[in-house]
């Protein structure tokens, strides 16, 4: 008898839901993107309740799709916009805050500060991470210190912390699993990529209480069962990744010196450097590619903040497009008139990566020679036009497995 697995994708501007069947070909799918907030400059969020909401709203979309009921779905995985940071109440699962988005920068002068104490090199050497705004640590920080009550709550065993899976498992499973995978703990800038666990150096650095913190688990792991009232049957969550490690996997990047690059939000190359910790001279990041059985693969990472995210940027902000799709036609002509200087540009706020890595970096738009950065000074500039585009799109891998070791082995380092 035929079973299916669903794979949700919980991005930054949008989810997304795919069912496959036995030999993994699509049967089903459905996608809702949902707002962005920007309070304030430089400050990115989402309503939590949006993520989990297009995540059940895309499930039964792609059920609905697939002409198939809950019943007879085998598994779920889970893949998701990384760093990205949540708190909410244990016992009534309500979110104190917004979610933190990772392209947030708040807390920039809170991680310049902290570099000018000689505290990156502690951070790097545990965590394989830079001190970044990026990263979830001093996001959950800037939540503890500035929504009231939150630190108390915290340190009285109230709250829990997790990024985007954590927080869907533990809404999923009605409460029962608090946990995470070890590339989503890999990027929150808290966990010893040597010793896989939480580090408790950084957390009285930051003076973040760890009982807040998740379980952390492998990529193929089982992380509960999805309630029955949620889809219409309980439903095991079996694999979970963050999104570019998912894409890794995706890629069959198994072997050192296999490396992966996708196009989503922001453009992430990841390459494979086995059992091996290596370090970067050029500011390139080191992470968990994927773990199983306990043991970490783990990788160098190297980034674009801004890639698709400059296309919903013209959209919704200079509203000098329509629908996405009418994007292909005004990146050719743009290509084809580049080098008579009449446009270039990036999205704004940024930041910019390896090898200078700065996260005070701006960007902008120019047209024509002159420089605008809002729909008021582009209102005689806007046209619409129509035609096809299409990205690149990542979707989660989906483990159906019945292994479950959680052992840890820490892995020797080298220089690169």
């Amino acid at each position: 008898e035929m079973g299916y697995i669903i794979a949700i994708d919980q991005g930054t501007t949008s989810t997304r839901s795919i069912v496959f069947d036995d030999q993994f070909a699509i049967v089903g799918q459905g996608q809702e993107e949902f707002e962005q907030h920007f309070p304030k400059s430089g400050w990115v969020e989402h309503n939590p309740h949006d993520l989990l909401n297009t995540v059940i709203s895309t499930c039964k979309k792609a059920l609905n799709d697939a002409k198939i009921k809950a019943n007879e779905i085998l598994a779920l995985g889970i893949t998701n916009q990384r760093e990205t940071t949540l708190l909410w109440d244990k016992v009534t699962g309500k979110p104190i805050y917004n979610a933190i988005v990772w392209q947030d920068r708040r807390t920039s002068k809170f991680c310049h500060e902290l570099r000018s104490t000689g505290a990156e090199e502690l951070v790097t050497r545990v965590t394989g991470l830079l001190l970044d705004p990026y990263f979830s640590s001093t996001k959950l920080k800037w939540l503890l210190d500035n929504v009231e009550g939150a630190r108390a709550k915290a340190e009285a065993g109230k709250l829990l912390f997790g990024t985007v899976d954590t927080y869907l498992i533990w809404h999923l499973t009605n409460g029962v699993t608090h946990a995470t995978d070890a590339t989503n703990a890999s990027r929150t800038m808290l966990y010893d990529i040597s010793e896989g666990e939480w580090s408790q150096e950084i957390c009285e650095l930051l003076n973040i209480p760890m009982s807040i913190l998740p379980e952390v688990r492998n990529c193929s792991d089982d992380f509960g069962v999805c309630d029955e009232k949620i889809l219409g049957h309980n439903i095991p969550i079996k694999g979970v990744a963050g999104d570019q490690h998912a894409a890794t996997i995706g890629q069959a990047c198994f072997k050192p010196g296999m490396m992966k690059s996708t196009y989503g939000t922001g453009c992430f190359a990841l390459l494979n450097t086995g059992s091996s910790i290596v370090r970067s001279n050029n500011k390139l990041l080191t992470t968990i590619a994927y773990q199983f059985d306990g043991k970490p693969i783990y990788a160098l990472e190297g980034s674009i903040f801004i890639a698709g995210a400059v296309v919903q940027w013209l959209r919704d902000g200079l509203q000098i497009i329509g629908p996405l799709v009418c994007c292909r036609p005004v990146a050719i002509r743009t290509s084809s008139t580049t080098s008579t200087g009449s446009s270039s540009g990036c999205r704004r706020p940024s930041r910019q990566t390896g090898p200078r890595y700065k996260e005070d970096v701006m960007g902008g738009l120019r047209l024509c020679g002159q420089r605008f950065s809002g729909p008021s000074s582009s209102t005689r500039r806007r046209r619409r036009t129509s035609s096809g585009w299409c990205g690149t799109r990542r979707v989660a891998a989906c483990y159906s497995s019945t292994r479950s070791p959680r052992s840890r082995r820490g892995a020797g380092r080298s220089q690169m």
